[in-house]
């Protein structure tokens, strides 16, 4: 016999995945479920803390902006993201709708709102 989640319940596991989610890593090509992808590394680069918004109707959102470093040199084009554990598991990852190209001196932002988690 199959089974699904009730509303209340994708809003509460959510929740409980989304408080596991610390930081979020930029990345330049796809880490997918299983990959790796590559992620932006050295220079000034880092990780950047995460928090996030209350699931409702089975989806939530990232609660306020998430501002890296400045660049020191360019990290390239920035076309994925990935939710990190503090042990860094990789929780969850998306894709940016448009790309964006790091260059020395910029500033990656990921705008309040920006990343949307969803269960159905």
């Amino acid at each position: 016999m199959a089974g699904s989640l009730t509303n209340y319940g994708e809003d509460a596991v959510l929740d409980l995945a989304t408080a596991l989610v610390v930081t979020i890593g930029l990345f330049t090509t796809d880490p997918g479920e299983a990959s790796d992808g590559d992620e932006v590394v050295g220079d000034t680069y880092a990780r950047t803390a995460v928090s996030w918004n209350a699931a409702s109707g089975g989806s939530t959102t990232n609660d306020g902006a998430v501002t890296f470093a400045t660049a020191g040199v360019s990290w390239g084009s920035i076309a994925y993201w990935v939710g990190f554990d503090v042990s860094g598991n990789r929780i969850f990852h998306g894709d940016f709708t448009t790309p964006k190209t790091i260059d020395t001196g910029d500033t990656a932002e990921i705008a309040d709102d920006g990343i949307t988690i969803t269960l159905d």
